[in-house]
């Protein structure tokens, strides 16, 4: 799955992209730069930086920034793409009150949010609550 992933978004496989994405692909949540290098085993601080970047400039990894909260890093749905840097793709970013997890949650249907005068091409949506984890 790994292979594929990074075929698809013409990205070369290593042994290295190959451990941090894996990290994506166990966690049901969005994390943290801190909680990817507690899961490496070894690694090169720059090596992930560079990482992250490339999974992200390639619409593999998209950030989440909630209000109050650190950045947070999540796996991008499959039809994502990043043109220029920006993501496409339609889902909610929400935060559990009580474990604090961010999770991207997807729509069936995105609301339409029609602004006078103005020419909505993106639209972000955050949400708070309880999770089904912790209700």
């Amino acid at each position: 799955m790994v292979k594929t992933l990074l075929k698809n978004k013409k990205l070369r496989f290593t042994a290295f992209r190959k451990e941090v994405l894996d990290v994506f692909l166990n966690t049901p949540n969005a994390v943290s730069i801190g909680d990817i290098e507690e899961r490496l085993k070894q690694f090169d601080r720059i090596t992930l930086y560079r990482t992250i970047k490339s999974f992200m400039e390639k619409g593999l990894i998209h950030e989440i920034v909630m209000p109050g909260d650190i950045k947070k890093l999540a796996l991008c749905p499959a039809e994502c793409s990043s043109v220029n840097h920006v993501h496409t793709g339609q889902h909610i970013h929400f935060r559990c009150k009580m474990c604090e997890n961010i999770f991207c949650l997807d729509l069936h249907e995105f609301p339409e949010i029609n602004i006078p005068k103005f020419k909505v091409d993106s639209i972000e949506i955050q949400g708070t609550g309880i999770c089904n984890i912790c209700s």
